[in-house]
């Protein structure tokens, strides 16, 4: 990665890490505790209410993109990479994701092909890398999507309905109060 150092510090490239977290409506109580030997059942209040986000990290500015979707599909992966393009005229987006299914998808590739249509790899507007498989550790996002749940978890005696915990959730980004613990390391990779 430290191929792109120079196109980075020049505002010619920017480093994007992707990640989708997904909510249900339970993900406010957290754990369960019970006897190994014993299956503890969950009533589940309202299985229909879930809520997907796409993330971005923004590496050097330390700014994170949060957009709410349907759901983590590729339609929603490719609306979430166009809103991504605007944000940052004139800079080609190396974005840095895992694995997903809809990341490797018939559909996005051919979006890409669009979006880079006629030009050469080293001059692609929208360049994907997929991280090692099955390492969440590899992406600070993952970071702050955890950070978030427990930050809302311990508000759990308040109750929220589902649209409150969303915008609690939402809040807690634009109040900008998470670190990213793992973006040094990340860092470490593209300015070596």
């Amino acid at each position: 990665m430290a191929r792109y150092r120079e196109e980075i510090e020049a505002g010619r490239l920017r480093v994007l890490l992707v990640d989708e977290s997904h909510w249900l409506s339970g993900d406010l109580q957290g754990y369960v505790w019970g006897r190994t030997d014993e299956r503890i059942e969950m009533p589940i209040v309202n299985e229909r209410d879930r809520q997907t986000y796409y993330g971005s990290l923004d590496l050097l500015r330390k700014r994170l993109v949060i957009q709410a979707h349907a759901k983590g599909d590729t339609t929603e992966t490719i609306a979430y990479l166009q809103c991504l393009q605007p944000q940052f005229p004139g800079q080609r987006l190396l974005i840095l994701w895992d694995g997903a299914s809809y990341h490797r998808s018939h559909d996005l590739r051919a979006f890409l092909a669009e979006v880079n249509a006629g030009l050469a790899p080293e001059d692609w507007k929208l360049h994907c890398v997929q991280f090692a498989p099955n390492d969440p550790s590899q992406n600070p996002i993952e970071d702050a999507w955890l950070q978030a749940k427990i930050w809302l978890r311990r508000m759990s005696g308040l109750k929220p309905c589902f649209s409150a915990l969303k915008a609690l959730f939402e809040q807690f980004f634009r109040l900008d109060i998470f670190g990213f613990p793992q973006t040094p390391h990340v860092r470490k990779l593209f300015m070596n």
